[in-house]
């Protein structure tokens, strides 16, 4: 199995891992049209089931 001949030095360290690091990001929200709640953008509301102008999911709401 083939060794390294030298010492990988820091800053060549710190670039390879900075690439994969600065990937890592919070996904971007938008508010809800239908209901104002924020949400993840491209993905069908948590709170009310609306994307795209239509109602994708039945939401149950609980009775108090």
């Amino acid at each position: 199995m083939a060794t390294p001949k030298r010492k990988t030095s820091h800053a060549r360290t710190s670039q390879r891992k900075a690439q994969w690091l600065g990937s890592l990001r919070a996904p971007s929200t938008l508010l809800c049209p239908h209901c104002g709640e924020v949400t993840v953008s491209h993905r069908a509301c948590p709170s009310c089931g609306w994307y795209k102008g239509r109602d994708v999911l039945k939401i149950e709401v609980a009775a108090k």
